[in-house]
């Protein structure tokens, strides 16, 4: 079995080294050559030192700023991402050019007719308003359905069609009704495309995309892999521990479920399969991990800066709120796979495959710093989260000087700033897109006709109201980057729970948790299927084992609904005891899932510990008391079997 271990941990290294490159091609789209690629190559570096500039040095005008942020990601994805299967795969075509156009020509616009256009937007708009506006708006739409499919651009043009419509529509989806040339005008406005998912984009996730690139440039995520091998690597089920940390780090950084796949899983996954993991399985834990590591502060899948905007509340609070939340999925995690482990007899890695912790530390632990100086920088000196990602990236840049082999030079970071812009081009495309939807709802009212429609047929009943929040927000977030699907399950949900007496921060944050799960749900699982594509898994397959694995995950945002304490809503000893009995009832949630305690249970045994794992993560000593009894109980129970055993 050593033996075979270690070929398959050699032969996943070389696969490793075949996948950035791989990484690097998906991320740029076309291999385009000549003075084109030249051209892509400025762009992209112009994209990312005018947002420095912006955001450090001297602040522009909104309308300018994020116009521009929408331009220049326009531009970077007709030139890189090809607009149909048979497009040509080294060059632009015409059509490319003419979006390219379109993206560019409605900006210049209204810079030359600003000091008017501000006054007749969405209100009195001229012939020519109306005409810049639909080609700003046809660009958008097609910037969404090249980085991430049909599904939000179907979404998109519905909800425009619904604009125009609504009037002919029955009941509580009735509006008056808008002419077109007013309502494609105010979705090129600050209350439309240009609207508070465009604010996060340009102000906030930029310079994480940004930092992640440096991240990667640096070789810090290969590190975050090895550094998790050694922490957890020896326990029982190892290969997927380390898929723990391995997620959690790598996903402060990156904010992408699917990204996160692809950067630990590539190896975590065959070294679960060599460890007697069953390949659907090895997927199924990397996609539950993986999937957690956007609800983990600081970066949180870049949900966390448009949330705090939303709010009107500082970023660290809704960072410092996540936290327990997140602490919860992982320990569940945690059991689920030591269980799962302890039942099918598996074993962690032996000292011999696993890296040396001291050598690492002492190799590239310097490569921790910058990720300490962005959560000091964020938590402690609560500086904005511009500004920290900027101190996050400069302190990466200077720990590299550290050693030759991770040394970032002035070639290296030029090509990094511009590398890190075309990653920002699929969030930029989606917050524009979604922004398409908020301007709908917010110019017919259609939010908060979702919220009465919500309370209507849940009767007013908070539990049945966060099932329905539930569907809503799953189905809304298939196929789309969790930033997006928040974006528009908040607008759409959050105002209904609101009502219902759910405090403003909970109601988000149980939005956005089931916006990062629906990278896990059937059908249209992401996550799911990137990890069942390196497990040569089923994807079916690898999506329902990873909804059973993370099924702790669908019951924990009702946790910090029906017990605020968990997002740190109450005082201390509320907290304390909310997390307490959170933790303890994930493991006997886990126990019950995988048939496993102290040993294999029984169909009445994990019945009981369901029981038990229910009335724990209620809030409430008397469910508290009565779940901590049932665990108990059965874990004497099997303490004794196996002591009769004996």
């Amino acid at each position: 079995m050593k033996e075979e271990l270690v070929v398959d941990i050699k032969e996943v290294e070389k696969k490793l080294e075949e996948m950035k490159i791989k990484d690097i091609e998906i991320s740029g789209g076309r291999q385009l050559k000549g003075f084109v690629s030249h051209a892509v190559f400025v762009v992209g570096l112009a994209m990312s030192l005018f947002h420095f500039y912006v955001l450090t040095i001297r602040a522009i005008d909104p309308w300018y700023f994020r116009t521009l942020h929408v331009v220049f990601a326009g531009v970077l994805v007709f030139a890189v991402v090809p607009g149909w299967k048979k497009a040509a795969p080294d060059r632009l075509n015409l059509l490319d050019y003419v979006f390219i156009f379109l993206i560019i020509a409605p900006a210049t616009y209204i810079f030359i007719t600003f000091d008017e256009w501000i006054y007749r937007v969405g209100v009195v708009p001229t012939g020519w308003d109306f005409f810049f506006s639909a080609l700003f708006v046809i660009a958008v739409i097609e910037m969404a359905r090249r980085t991430t499919g049909l599904p939000l651009t179907i979404i998109s043009v519905v909800f425009i069609l619904y604009g125009y419509f609504g009037n002919h529509m029955p009941g509580l989806f009735y509006h008056r009704g808008y002419s077109l040339d007013r309502m494609i005008t105010y979705l090129f406005s600050l209350d439309g495309i240009l609207s508070l998912p465009i604010l996060a984009s340009a102000h906030y996730i930029f310079l994480f995309v940004i930092f992640g690139a440096f991240v990667e440039a640096s070789g810090a995520g290969r590190f975050f892999v090895d550094f998790a091998r050694c922490i957890a690597g020896r326990f029982r089920g190892g290969p997927a521990k380390v898929s723990i940390l391995s997620s959690a780090l790598i996903g402060t950084a990156s904010g992408s479920s699917v990204a996160n796949v692809v950067v630990d899983g590539i190896f975590n996954i065959p070294l679960m399969k060599a460890s007697g993991f069953r390949p659907q399985t090895a997927g199924a834990i990397e996609a539950m991990n993986s999937t957690g590591g956007q609800i983990v502060p600081p970066v949180m899948g870049a949900g966390a800066f448009l949330m705090a905007e939303i709010l009107g509340v500082p970023y660290s609070k809704v960072a410092l709120a996540a936290i327990i939340p997140a602490v919860l999925y992982y320990f569940a995690a945690y059991f689920m796979i030591d269980f799962y482990s302890a039942s099918s007899g598996l074993k962690g890695l032996s000292r011999e495959d696993l890296p040396n912790f001291k050598k690492i530390m002492a190799e590239k632990g310097y490569l921790l710093i910058p990720i300490l100086v962005l959560l000091f920088s964020l938590m402690v000196l609560m500086l904005s989260p511009y500004r920290s990602a900027l101190y996050g990236i400069i302190s990466l840049i200077i720990v590299s000087w550290f050693r030759k082999s991770t040394r970032m030079g002035f070639k290296s970071i030029i090509k990094t700033l511009s590398k890190g812009a075309r990653g920002s081009i699929e969030i930029a495309a989606t917050c524009a897109a979604a922004g398409i939807i908020v301007g709908v709802m917010t110019q017919t009212g259609l939010g908060m006709k979702f919220a009465m429609i919500i309370i209507n047929y849940s009767g007013g009943n908070l539990l049945l109201a966060l099932i329905f929040t539930m569907l809503i927000a799953i189905v809304l977030g298939m196929g789309m980057p969790t930033t997006a699907a928040y974006a528009i399950s908040a607008s759409v949900l959050a105002p209904a729970l609101i009502q219902l007496k759910v405090p403003a921060l909970a109601a988000h944050m149980f939005i956005f948790y089931f916006a990062c799960l629906s990278a896990l749900t059937p059908p249209v699982a992401l996550a799911s299927f990137a990890a069942a594509a390196i497990a040569n898994a089923k994807t079916w397959d690898v999506g329902w084992e990873g909804m059973r694995f993370a099924i702790a995950g669908f019951i924990i945002p009702y946790m910090f609904v029906f017990g605020p304490a968990i997002v740190l809503v109450g005082t201390g000893s509320e907290i304390a005891l909310a997390a307490a009995t959170g933790i303890i009832g994930s493991l006997a949630l886990a126990a019950a899932v995988q048939g496993w305690l102290v040993t294999k249970t029984s169909v009445l045994e994990r019945f009981i510990l369901l029981v038990a794992a229910l009335s724990l993560i209620k809030p409430g000593w008397i469910t508290d008391l009565i779940g901590l009894c049932l665990l108990a109980l059965i874990s004497l129970w099997q303490f004794s079997k196996i002591k009769k055993a004996s």
